[in-house]
């Protein structure tokens, strides 16, 4: 028996996405791979194997981003799940949701991080309602790394104001800078009075090492990932346009995410 060829592997993996992706398989069998001459073959091969790419790649994007927004959930259901979590007081009185799973120091000497994840803001034109489809977002820049010991971090900022919301829903916003932000306050009795709490547009928190706390953020830049946002919903939408006009359905891979956050904070307090 012959070895098998590199044109046989690639016939082979062609083949086996038939089933997904009926329309390559039968691109293989009206193509033929017969015995003629090894360079036709070959292109007719190469011919498969991009077109199979052209359909594959989006979907492993799409799941890839997928994966971050149940990510997200997980994320948000274990630090509510910590004894002394965010005040009930301070989420109550939120927009917004941003969490960002395992954001990474870049490297030693630069001090800058970088990190992926989404964000969630209260439905109605007053945020006062159930929390709604998610919009993807990257956080960059700022020495936050550096503090918590270089390693991978979770976060989790919350919008306290339409003003900040409106404005990182639309463009780069700097944190400290465009919008004010300090570290939130923790614990079941903390208040959501203090003069930092009232004055900040955005809290922020994290999680290292199984240790939660509040921690500045400033200096870190925080943008609409709208390639993310094509990759999850499979075509160019706005992050404005997915909070604000419900432009695209809710994903299923969303649905702890929401589900925690309605359970923890159903309505906004702060709107009554």
């Amino acid at each position: 028996m012959e070895a098998p060829t590199l044109r046989d592997g690639i016939s082979s993996v062609i083949l086996n996405y038939s089933n997904a992706y009926p329309s390559i398989g039968e691109l293989v069998r009206e193509l033929g791979w017969h015995d003629g001459g090894e360079v036709e073959t070959m292109k007719r091969v190469w011919v498969g194997v991009v077109l199979l790419a052209v359909i594959a790649l989006p979907a492993l994007g799409q799941r890839k981003e997928q994966e971050r927004v149940e990510n997200a959930g997980k994320v948000m259901r274990e630090i509510l799940n910590i004894p002394d979590n965010i005040p009930q007081a301070v989420i109550d009185r939120a927009d917004c949701v941003v969490i960002l799973p395992t954001v990474l120091k870049l490297a030693v000497g630069i001090g800058g991080s970088y990190g992926r994840g989404v964000m969630t803001c209260r439905r109605g034109k007053e945020f006062q309602s159930s929390w709604g489809t998610p919009t993807m977002m990257a956080l960059e820049g700022g020495s936050f790394g550096f503090q918590l010991g270089g390693q991978a971090t979770d976060f989790v900022l919350l919008l306290m104001t339409p003003r900040s919301a409106d404005n990182i829903l639309t463009s780069k916003v700097k944190l400290g800078g465009d919008a004010s932000a300090a570290a939130g306050p923790v614990g079941r009795n903390a208040s959501a009075e203090t003069d930092v709490t009232l004055r900040a547009e955005i809290l922020s928190y994290s999680r290292a090492r199984g240790l939660f706390a509040g921690i500045s953020l400033e200096g870190s830049t925080l943008r609409p990932d709208n390639d993310a946002n094509k990759n999850l919903y499979g075509k160019e939408v706005s992050a404005k346009d997915i909070v604000f006009k419900g432009a695209v359905a809710t994903p299923a891979s969303a649905n702890l995410l929401l589900a925690t956050l309605n359970k923890k904070s159903p309505k906004n307090k702060s709107k009554n």
